[in-house]
């Protein structure tokens, strides 16, 4: 609810309109204000990591990958730290899974889906005007796109997949752990915020250190798809494809992997008295 229990403020409704319904109505826009603005900020400063390492004439130019892991890891801090009304999944790979296991409604997820959606490219193409000159400066099509969105180093659909399913997997599966590890009496809603926002950031970084080397670790549809989006609507120089042969591999494997991680947490992780 927007409100909280006891709060004196209230919404006029129309008589037909129960208390139940109205509060659904302010459930699923709070879900979805956060969720924009948590995914944004996830992306602005996730693809703005990258457009600092990759783009040319940049001050962080040539970072390297450690620099790029380390980056996304304090852009989930900072997301999951600004959208914690909705739980902060910021990652239909993590709603699905949270569908799976009964902790969202249908009507939930696809809200959460939706504004992730929306946030992901809000924030990638925030990044893309931060860095405007350095993306006209920059010759090379491929770097651009990969500010936005994932490319394999080795292009193998199947294994392709595979690495991302995994990928996605110990996500999904470390934050269902994380979460029935805690307080079952917590009020926060079920979601990365459920964890605080360092447990997660540490495990984003751990599977980009550890498992990002061969995609580039979208584990995340959102954020792929969306920055993808984005990088095939806005106006940048000599940009070149958006790769939308590839694009089926980042929302695939997420999804995949958010499903298995949930299905094996019931036996695997059972929840503490």
């Amino acid at each position: 609810m927007l409100f909280p229990a006891g709060s004196s403020c209230r919404l006029s409704r129309p008589p037909e309109q129960t208390t139940t319904e109205v509060d659904l109505d302010l459930e699923l826009a709070t879900i979805f204000g956060s969720e924009v603005v948590g995914t944004a900020m996830l992306m602005l400063l996730g693809c703005g990591v990258v457009a600092n390492v990759a783009l040319a004439r940049s001050k962080g130019h040539g970072g390297g990958f450690p620099l790029v892991v380390f980056g996304w890891g304090l852009a989930v801090f900072c997301g999951v730290t600004v959208s914690y009304a909705s739980g902060a999944h910021l990652n239909p790979a993590v709603t699905v899974g949270l569908l799976v296991t009964g902790d969202v409604s249908s009507a939930q997820a696809l809200v959460y889906c939706a504004a992730q959606m929306l946030g992901a490219f809000l924030g990638s193409s925030m990044s893309w005007l931060v860095y405007k000159k350095h993306f006209d400066a920059e010759l090379d099509p491929a770097t651009k796109r990969a500010v936005f969105c994932t490319a394999p180093a080795i292009r193998s659909h199947g294994w392709n997949v595979v690495t991302e399913v995994i990928g996605t997997f110990v996500l999904v599966f470390v934050v269902i752990g994380f979460g029935r590890g805690g307080d079952p009496a917590s009020a926060v809603p079920a979601g990365l915020a459920a964890l605080g926002a360092v447990p997660v950031a540490l495990l984003v970084m751990g599977i980009g250190a550890s498992l990002g080397g061969p995609t580039g670790y979208a584990i995340n549809p959102a954020r792929d798809l969306g920055a993808r989006i984005a990088h095939a609507v806005l106006p940048i120089r000599g940009k070149g494809s958006s790769d939308w042969g590839y694009a089926w591999v980042p929302v695939v494997g997420p999804l995949l992997g958010g499903v298995l991680g949930a299905l094996a947490s019931g036996p695997l992780l059972p929840l503490l008295p």
